[in-house]
């Protein structure tokens, strides 16, 4: 394969990999304040770290993906 081609690959997979993790993560922020009303009659603290759990994971997915690929490229 040669280098023009096998950079596409890798830009297409890239770009195939980022739209699934938002689409994957934008469901779960859509249904987030069903998730929140419904643990918040049981802990106002718990809906709360439900909602810092999924954001500080939108962000350590692509966090961890960056640094597979850094590390596939060495």
């Amino acid at each position: 394969m040669t280098a023009p081609q096998k950079n596409n690959n890798e830009t297409r997979n890239s770009a195939l990999a980022a739209a699934l993790i938002l689409v994957v993560f934008g469901a779960l922020f859509y249904f987030m304040p069903i998730i929140m009303l419904a643990v918040g009659p049981y802990s106002h603290v718990l809906a709360a770290l439900i909602a810092i759990v999924f954001v500080m994971a939108f962000f350590a997915v692509f966090w961890l993906r960056a640094k597979a690929q850094k590390k596939r490229q060495h």
